[in-house]
């Protein structure tokens, strides 16, 4: 298996660009990436933005979370909005707005968000302007576990070492109190998936985090 790095040969600090529809979608999806990104290149720049914080509580939860995950960062930006859970396709004019007169300027070399064929219509939503604003952008579309059972065929992998995939479980159970009283939001459930993908991509840790790629120019 061919493997590229992204940040071996940067001679400039890579610019990453984080979404997430609401609190804790990014961490989930792909906050072990980030972590073993900023473990081995501080000089990272990221914007994380959060479209949904759910009230003062989950808004608290998001900017902890992000401390947490972003704490190596150079350079880093944390924006959280709070439009209405649920009703991003409703209010797609306003979403779009953000993305070309707030997001468009920050000129990312990489994009982590949303899988444009995720269950959740608030997810779609922000993987599908994301490809409207970017077009020409390094986009990896990361995957969200859920009751719906949308979990797909992912073609792109970052293997994790053991510190990171600990590390980001830890902070999601520490940062996001609020989720704890949910059956799906325990340990296992984002250990199983990592131990999925990592058995998918043979990581010599055994754990991994998956996403998906629509183009990509070598």
């Amino acid at each position: 298996m061919l493997t590229l790095n992204l940040l071996q040969n940067a001679t400039t600090p890579l610019k990453v660009l984080c979404l997430g529809c609401h609190s804790d979608d990014i961490e989930i999806g792909c906050g072990g990436t980030v972590l073993q990104w900023l473990s081995s290149h501080k000089d990272l720049e990221i914007v994380w933005m959060v479209f949904s914080s759910g009230g003062s509580e989950r808004e608290k939860e998001a900017r902890a979370s992000a401390a947490l995950f972003l704490e190596q960062a150079k350079k880093k930006e944390v924006i959280i909005k709070d439009f209405r859970d649920g009703f991003f396709p409703f209010d797609g004019t306003n979403i779009k707005n953000i993305f070309e007169d707030e997001l468009k300027k920050t000129s990312p070399d990489v994009i982590l968000t949303h899988n444009g064929k995720d269950a959740h219509q608030d997810h779609r939503q922000i993987a599908e302007l994301t490809w409207n604003t970017f077009r020409d952008h390094l986009i990896l579309e990361y995957e969200i576990p859920k009751y719906d059972g949308d979990m797909g065929r992912p073609n792109v992998f970052v293997p994790l070492n053991p510190e990171a995939s600990k590390k980001k479980v830890t902070y999601l159970m520490e940062a996001f109190q609020s989720q704890r009283s949910k059956r799906w939001f325990q340990e296992d459930t984002f250990f199983s998936l990592m131990r999925l993908r990592g058995m998918e991509c043979n990581a010599p840790s055994g754990h991994a985090e998956a996403f998906y790629c629509r183009k990509l120019v070598l």
